[in-house]
């Protein structure tokens, strides 16, 4: 009994470590969201600023990997903000982990790291981010967002899309679609950053949790670049 027990209690403190390892890299993962919505948001030719007033909520997606030869999939991990508030109309919410997954046929070789980031546009849009999982294009329209200081680009198809997307790869930065590709939550993120099980739902619409130190450059630029929701 004493030799079961400590066995146990070894594999116990063993498995601190790398448990702490990992809400580490997660924490750093969130931090990374926040660097990345303010380089992006820096760029001269970014996001319309009248988009980013009538988004509900971001998704940041800091260093999405796409590798193989031939067939090519991408695989992606980041952090998604709401307007709080029960029509979407309050401050940012705190920040819930998601994974972006997806699969493109052609030949690529090697690997490219890219940033995305994706505006939903309506309340149609975040609920359907709140399911389990969702795919772009499918379960949810999804189109390439449109940039420039203003959204005078932005034709009917940009406007009855629940979700605009844009990319920067190496420098560029554009609207891309991400048609076929699913954004899941990211549950074991979501417990090691808030240190217990709690859904995405819960985090951005119910207050279950405050924002966490990695979180904080992220929210406190959101609702320094876009405090107000300006859609109709």
């Amino acid at each position: 009994m004493r030799k079961a027990l400590s066995l146990f209690v070894s594999a116990l403190l063993l498995s601190l470590p790398a448990q702490a390892e990992k809400k580490n890299k997660d924490a750093e993962r969130l931090k990374k969201c926040g660097e990345v919505l303010e380089e992006i948001l820096g760029i001269p030719d970014n996001i319309p600023q009248e988009l980013l007033d009538r988004a509900e909520c971001v998704v940041i997606m800091p260093s999405v990997k796409k590798l193989a030869v031939g067939f090519g999939g991408s695989y992606g991990r980041g952090a998604m903000s709401c307007r709080t508030g029960e029509k979407f109309t309050g401050p940012w919410s705190p920040p819930a982990m998601y994974r972006l997954e997806g699969g493109s046929f052609g030949l690529q070789l090697g690997a490219q790291a890219t940033d995305f980031i994706l505006l939903v546009m309506n309340t149609k849009g975040a609920d359907s981010l709140l399911k389990t999982k969702v795919k772009l294009g499918g379960d949810a329209s999804a189109a390439a967002g449109p940039k420039g200081r203003t959204a005078t680009a932005a034709t009917d198809a940009y406007m009855r899309a629940e979700i605009l997307s844009y990319s920067r790869n190496r420098g560029l930065f554009a609207g891309v679609s991400l048609e076929g590709s699913t954004l899941r939550q990211d549950n074991g993120a979501n417990e090691k950053i808030y240190g217990r099980k709690v859904t995405a739902k819960q985090i951005v619409r119910e207050r279950a949790a405050g924002v966490p130190a990695a979180g904080q450059p992220m929210l406190s630029l959101l609702n320094k670049k876009s405090p107000k929701n300006l859609s109709d």
